[in-house]
């Protein structure tokens, strides 16, 4: 019987076009859930949903969540499940073959038929759920995906899409499995694109009762991704679940939030949980063999067809794939071949991310954290009580002394085996700092709590946190450092800090090397710099709309990057502050002063003079709510102070012109911000990127827009009287 049920929850994920119709025994089913759950729609779009039961909550979020952005649900799911290629055609096939690689559909079949009964009945509301949204709106159409199953999540566990696995590129994958009979002895291909792509993260802050004005703990949640990621929502039920915050579209727990008693923020993390083996690989009739202790044994082999679309229809590509025990074979070193070992254990990512959302305090969370399920993450927390404490990391492999574990080990040997994982207690940590706060701005966590309070590098090996420092993590500091007691509004002008760290050097230097020009026996500078080397000397390193010298500084620096990166020696010191000495050094005085120059012309070019205030250019603009936005230099658009991550911008913005454009407009970087006091009444203020609603012309499309682009929040209802108050549309599902 158990073979026969794991065989036809694996036919159903075939899906696609030939995917059964809704029975009347299922949607009778469903309506008769639906019933059980309200859902109050807030004057702004926000879904409060309530249910009897936690089941009945994921069933009213899951409709919420397709109600906003069908597409985005769908998408990350073509992500998981490898199948995007189906959609967006060829390009993406090697993502596809990554996601296979890394987890198949049969085996999260086999999770599910093995999770427990409380998890499998979260499972299944969020496919009734989704279905029922599909059966109850005929005229929404699914690229590929018309039936959801219960089984999905167990793919995306962790609240980023792909997770770490992420991490591993594609472009390897591609060089390797391109040929089927691997025989390059090159690495995978160089991507020039991904050094100029806008860093993502988050930042969080936590602050402690000594430090705040009420007296009672603090926390900012800050993703950084692209925008629209991440819906706002509220989840309750009677069975105590009450939690607030972002949920990643197509997920049913909060990923980042609140609930009654506490809080936390996840920003990604640098920790490292995965590991590169080099195999050293003999063909032999036919078949691969790998060298382990002393031994050749077989590589195991798989068969993986991916579907992608060509001209209009679906084409096939079969692929056969290799493992060693350490992992899939993901790329080509030299003779040798790259194997991956990570975290492997879906049930407990899931059952972790679900059960922090009903922690009630600093233990209860810990305890939850000894799953060590969360392998992308850092965690900041704040709870109730008066605790804050951060967690670098919480997969951590164990690894032996005497290896450089950012570069690929040798996987011929028993020697370079994790040793089963670091304990809780074992993790680059701090909790109840003497500093009154915690920051972490995706960089190192020995700055985590700032000087004298922040956890000892000596005292941990380097693989546990191998992040550099950047120029946010600076400024962090700084502004927690600087002020005395916080409020929500002072917690919030401390997330919108407009101070750019990353021209505290560049300036200094180009300042030094014009001058040296000029001083210099018959020495000139190109007509315009001497007066645009003034602007910038009076500039305060403040962003601002109206500042000509935040545009100057940061078309001079992109292009002077551009001009230092291909002089980067391959294993040169990661990290921004590493480049930025890089680029000072490794650029001459007149390159520095003619890169000036160049920016003067460019501007002057594009927008008629090269006095044009930042606020100009950088833009935030919504057009068509499709995955993929579309920008119009014709169209309106509003005007956003703030600028990209990689100069220090706290709240940041990443942007930057797109065919037929000349302004820049953003697509990555604030996606939610919330502050929330724990006191004996929740308190909390929030604004999501545009609005709650991917549908051009909806009330709730843009209205966030104008509290967004100006760094300002609104006002979270929390409680049941407040959600009343303010409630717009109270329905149930299929309603």
């Amino acid at each position: 019987m158990r073979r026969i049920l794991l065989l036809l929850l694996f036919l159903g994920a075939l899906g696609g076009a030939r995917a059964q119709a809704f029975t009347p025994a299922e949607m009778a089913r469903w309506r008769q859930q639906a019933r059980q759950v309200t859902v109050v729609r807030d004057t702004w779009g926000v879904p409060h949903i309530s249910g009897k039961t936690d089941a009945d909550a994921v069933f009213g979020v899951l409709y919420t969540q397709c109600e906003d952005d069908f597409a985005r649900v769908e998408d990350n799911y073509l992500t998981a499940l490898g199948r995007r290629a189906e959609a967006y055609g060829e390009a993406a096939l090697y993502e596809d073959l990554r996601a296979r690689l890394f987890m198949d559909s049969a085996r999260a079949v086999a999770v599910y038929a093995r999770s427990p009964a409380w998890m499998k009945h979260l499972l299944n509301a969020f496919a009734d759920g989704t279905n029922y949204y599909l059966a109850t709106h005929p005229d929404v159409h699914p690229q590929r995906i018309r039936r959801f199953q219960p089984w999905m999540p167990l793919l995306f566990s962790e609240g980023s899409i792909g997770g770490n696995v992420s991490a591993v590129p594609a472009e390897g994958i591609a060089a390797f499995y391109g040929q089927q009979k691997p025989t390059s002895r090159q690495g995978p291909p160089a991507d020039p694109a991904r050094a100029d792509r806008e860093p993502v993260g988050s930042n969080g802050f936590a602050i402690a009762p000594a430090r705040s004005a009420s007296g009672h703990a603090l926390l900012l949640i800050n993703p950084h991704t692209s925008f629209y990621f991440r819906s706002e929502v509220q989840l309750t039920s009677g069975e105590g679940l009450n939690a607030y915050g972002a949920v990643t579209w197509g997920q049913f727990f909060i990923y980042q939030g609140f609930n009654s008693k506490c809080g936390w923020m996840h920003t990604s993390s640098g920790a490292d949980s995965m590991d590169e083996y080099l195999e050293t690989v003999t063909a032999k009739d036919g078949k691969y063999y790998y060298r382990y202790a002393g031994r050749l044994l077989p590589v195991r082999t798989g068969k993986v067809t991916l579907a992608y679309l060509k001209d209009g229809q679906l084409r096939r590509r079969k692929f056969t794939t290799y493992y060693t025990p350490h992992g899939p074979v993901v790329a080509q070193q030299g003779e040798k071949w790259v194997a991956v070992k990570t975290m492997d254990a879906p049930l407990q990512a899931l059952e972790q991310s679900y059960l922090r959302t009903k922690a009630t305090d600093y233990a209860s969370f810990r305890q939850v954290m000894r799953l060590n399920g969360n392998a992308s993450n850092n965690t900041v927390f704040a709870d109730a009580k008066g605790t804050i404490a951060y967690w670098h990391g919480n997969f951590m492999p164990r690894r032996p002394a005497g290896y450089d574990w950012s570069r690929p080990v040798d996987g011929s040997t028993k020697s370079t085996e994790w040793r089963g994982l670091h304990p809780l207690e074992d993790l680059v940590q701090v909790r109840n700092p003497a500093s009154g706060f915690i920051q972490n701005c995706n960089a190192t966590p020995f700055t985590v709590a700032g000087p004298g309070s922040s956890p000892d590098p000596q005292k941990y090996p380097a693989y546990m946190a191998p992040d550099a420092e950047n120029y946010r993590g600076i400024n962090a500091v700084r502004v927690l450092s600087r002020r005395k007691l916080f409020t929500l509004d002072t917690l919030i002008a401390a997330a919108n800090d407009p101070h750019l760290a990353g021209f505290e050097a560049l300036l200094p230097a180009l300042f030094a090397d014009y001058q040296s020009i000029v001083d210099a026996p018959g020495g000139t500078a190109p007509d315009g710099v001497g007066e645009a080397v003034a602007v910038l000397r009076q500039w305060d390193l403040n962003y601002s709309a109206g500042s000509v010298a935040q545009t100057l500084a940061i078309y001079w620096a992109e292009r002077l990057q551009r001009l230092a990166r291909p002089r980067r020696p391959a294993d040169a010191r990661p990290g921004y502050l590493a480049f930025t000495a890089f680029v000072i050094a490794h650029t001459t005085p007149e390159e520095k002063v003619t890169a000036l120059a160049e920016t003067l012309d460019e501007l002057t070019r594009d927008f008629g003079r090269w006095q044009t205030p930042w606020g100009e250019i950088n833009r935030y603009q919504r057009l068509s709510g499709r995955l993929a936005e579309t920008f119009d230099d014709q169209r309106p658009s509003r005007p956003v102070a703030f600028a990209s991550s990689a100069w220090g911008s706290l709240a940041a913005f990443g942007a930057h012109a797109y065919p037929g454009t000349k302004k820049r407009y953003g697509d990555v970087g604030n996606s939610f911000v919330a502050v929330v006091e724990f006191g004996p009444r929740v308190r909390a203020r929030s604004v999501t990127t545009g609005g709650q609603d991917s549908r051009p012309g909806a009330p709730h499309f843009t209205d966030q827009a104008p509290l967004y682009c100006e760094g300002k929040v609104k006002d979270v209802w929390f409680y049941p009287e407040d959600v009343k108050a303010h409630a717009a549309r109270t329905y149930h599902p299929g309603e």
